[in-house]
């Protein structure tokens, strides 16, 4: 598939989600390309007067300089809720797997830790993909991304790769080490032939110390919309 019929499927889903979008709305902005689509739309919509009381938080630097650059109302994630637990009506973001429970894998456009921390506050969460992102297993497709403190970055690599998978930190193209935007350090994992489970993986990861986050979203979302060549659908989860 070209880079052009992707980006086309991309813009599909996002506009089935914009749907979701009512006035008024506390929303979460997700972060990567295909999350972009989806600020881009409703750019447009609040420039035309579509939405005049769209309030939105942001999961990463760059979306929220997206999100301003259309005139979208950004706020911190407390300001949804002030003194209580915070509280999104909506938050839209891409994935990178989705597996048939609706289990992500999220993380490679390197906001892992700030889109679990926004979207864990939605009422719902849509997640927009083309059809390539679904598979039968998590970790079939592509790495999982984790995030770790810079102290002592080679030995949670190290730990990480006594877990069954080939983990390796992650470098841009210089040489230099890929930095969140909370000033960590990426690692990611390919796990030959998928996760085996990854429930009892995201509980190891959760208790090593060193380990800021990871990309496994388990839960999260009950609704996912899917770009296919032929047409646009949505997966509901079902019961296990």
């Amino acid at each position: 598939m070209t880079n052009q019929a992707n980006q086309a499927l991309k813009i599909q889903a996002a506009a089935r989600a914009l749907e979701y979008v009512q006035d008024g709305m506390w929303l979460g902005l997700g972060s990567g390309s295909t999350a972009n689509c989806f600020i881009d739309l409703l750019g447009e919509k609040v420039q035309a007067g579509g939405f005049r009381h769209i309030r939105a938080v942001p999961t990463s630097v760059s979306t929220a300089q997206r999100a301003q650059s259309w005139g979208i109302q950004l706020f911190p994630l407390a300001h949804t809720n002030p003194g209580g637990i915070p509280h999104l009506d909506l938050a839209v973001d891409g994935a990178d797997e989705v597996d048939p429970h609706l289990n992500l894998i999220k993380g490679l456009g390197r906001a892992l830790l700030r889109e679990k921390v926004v979207e864990i506050h939605a009422q719902q969460f849509i997640v927009i993909v083309d059809e390539n992102k679904v598979v039968p297993r998590l970790g079939s497709r592509g790495p999982l991304p984790v995030e770790i403190v810079q102290f002592e970055a080679e030995v949670h690599v190290n730990w990480l790769n006594s877990l069954g998978c080939r983990a390796e930190q992650w470098f841009e193209q210089d040489g230099s080490p890929v930095v969140t935007d909370n000033g960590n350090f990426l690692v990611r994992c390919w796990f030959e032939g998928g996760i085996p489970d990854a429930y009892q993986l995201a509980d190891q990861l959760a208790s090593r110390p060193g380990i800021v986050e990871h990309g496994l979203f388990l839960d999260m979302t009950e609704l996912v919309i899917v770009a296919g060549n032929q047409k646009v659908w949505t997966i509901e989860k079902q019961s296990r």
